[in-house]
Order: C-alpha cells, then structure tokens, then sequence
C-alpha cells in the first residue's frame, strides 16, 4: 500500500504572491520527516514521488462558520 500525503490551500495567500501556496497536514504510511510547513505544490509532488505517496488535497470549509465565531472585547 502506497503512501499518503495530505496538505491544504493556504487562506492568506493569493495567487501571484512568492509565497508557498500549501500546508502539508498530514502523512500515512510513509518513513519521512518534513521540516517545512508551507510548502509550493511542485515540492510536494516531489516529495511524493520520490517516496511512492499519493497526493491528496483536502477541501477547505466555505466560509460558513466564519461568520458564526464571535470574539469577545
């Protein structure tokens, strides 16, 4: 069974910033240390292939419990 890796999209970066665009979340059933959080896409599929994992975005929310979190003053 291969391995896998999972990251995110980054909400703080748009496209067109020099800046790492993912965030690797996770890995499952692979032998491997990760120093960096934020990570380019290219990288990561690198990274994958280099060890046999499978990539696997994970979908982010839409938004909805944004506007239901309230902070207190």
């Amino acid at each position: 069974m291969a391995g896998k890796i999972f990251y995110r999209e980054r909400g703080k970066v748009g496209k067109g910033e020099k800046k790492p665009r993912f965030r690797l979340v996770g890995v499952a059933d692979v032998n491997l240390k990760i120093y960096g959080k934020h990570l380019r896409k290219n990288e990561l599929e690198q990274i994958a292939e280099a060890v046999g994992a499978e990539l696997i975005q994970l979908k982010g929310g839409e938004g909805k419990y944004e506007e239901e979190v309230e902070v207190e003053s």
